[in-house]
């Protein structure tokens, strides 16, 4: 046999090794897949002081919650939405213009279905992107084909987004327009600019336009002076309240009302000055709760708390605030649907100690 025969035969065991590696990387890539968002058997529902279960488990930094009929969409900072249906878990891939923010608290973050979601598979996002040197957020309109999740179309774009507080959180208010919450990107001032998207909550219809009837002629500004707004939602009467971080204590919640100013630099927690909007409820000085995702229920607004790692339920009428869920770490977001509460957990975002089956989706009847 000649030194041909050896090449030749050296070339064609290194491409068969080469084949194997590629093989067991793609099927050991997939196997993990798999594992990383995972439904309980029935057998193994994790009951926490028989009050609420875990539905589904391995959740990647999820921020969002909605849930249509029996199907859950929550949304993964990493750049996911995982859909929940009848025990079946499926994480779908979402396809963006931009490149995706790997910032602390940036990322994917707020969702809320189209209200003709059933017919055009359609749902409005906020994520948070990086172009070259600086990094922004925006809101989009996205669409949903083959389980794969297609940026449509801008609605806003170039919201401030710093080091932190980049807000976030979406919502279809009551009149039918579309909410969102923006931090004050680490730079305080533009929160009571209302030249600037920063540190406000937005108002905008749903094709992305400006309403008419915005206070602030040619504006999305709703209201200002935020710190950094996670949470909003109404009451049956039409009041919006939104949930608010302060700086390391002094959180606050808030009824907001349109033009109105909620006072962040100036003033925050208790404090009070004229012309500038005081909270409902506030940690105070030496309580922090993070508050993130709200909803109404029957005269109480209950609000996940990150670093307060509880669900918190604040009584409009008795001024009372009350601790509902406590034992499950850092909570991120809540959906209430009749008298069933689920909530989720966010103890992957790199503040949290997450146990081997976080985080996870839960559900507790109220």
């Amino acid at each position: 046999m000649n030194d041909s025969f050896y090449k030749k035969g050296g070339f064609i065991l290194k491409l068969l090794v080469g084949l194997s590696i590629v093989i067991l990387f793609f099927f050991g890539c997939s196997a993990k897949e798999d594992e990383q968002v995972q439904p309980l058997p029935a057998n193994e529902d994790i009951q926490v002081d028989g009050r609420y279960e875990a539905i589904v488990t391995n959740l990647n930094a999820p921020w969002a919650i909605n849930k249509l009929g029996d199907s859950f969409y929550i949304t993964e900072r990493t750049g996911n939405i995982v859909k929940v249906e009848q025990g079946e878990v499926v994480r779908q891939e979402v396809s963006l213009e931009q490149t995706l923010s790997t910032a602390s608290e940036a990322g994917l973050l707020g969702l809320v279905l189209a209200p003709d979601f059933e017919q055009s598979n359609k749902a409005f996002a906020y994520y948070t992107y990086e172009k070259g040197q600086e990094q922004f957020n925006r809101v989009v309109l996205l669409q949903l084909e083959n389980n794969i999740w297609q940026e449509q179309q801008v609605l806003v774009d170039e919201i401030p987004s710093g080091t932190y507080h980049h807000g976030g959180r979406l919502k279809i208010g009551p009149d039918n327009m579309l909410y969102a919450t923006a931090g004050d990107a680490s730079d305080p001032e533009i929160a009571q600019d209302t030249d600037s998207l920063g540190g406000k909550i937005l108002r905008l219809n749903l094709d992305g336009s400006i309403p008419k009837d915005n206070l602030f002629p040619g504006s999305y500004v709703y209201s200002y002076g935020h710190r950094n707004p996670q949470g909003i939602t109404w009451s049956p009467d039409g009041k919006m309240y939104a949930s608010e971080h302060g700086q390391s204590a002094n959180d606050e919640i808030n009824e907001i009302e349109a033009g109105k100013n909620y006072g962040w630099p100036t003033i925050e927690g208790d404090e009070e000055q004229e012309g500038l909007m005081s909270p409902l409820f506030t940690s105070g000085e030496g309580t922090t709760w993070a508050p993130s995702g709200m909803a109404f229920y029957n005269g109480k607004l209950y609000v996940a708390a990150l670093r307060g790692t509880a669900i918190l339920a604040f009584n409009l009428d008795t001024k009372e605030v009350e601790e509902i869920v406590n034992d499950v770490g850092r909570v991120r977001d809540v959906w209430i649907e009749e008298d069933k509460l689920y909530f989720i957990t966010n103890n992957t975002d790199g503040r949290g100690n997450p146990s081997n089956k976080d985080d996870q989706l839960y559900s507790l009847d109220l």
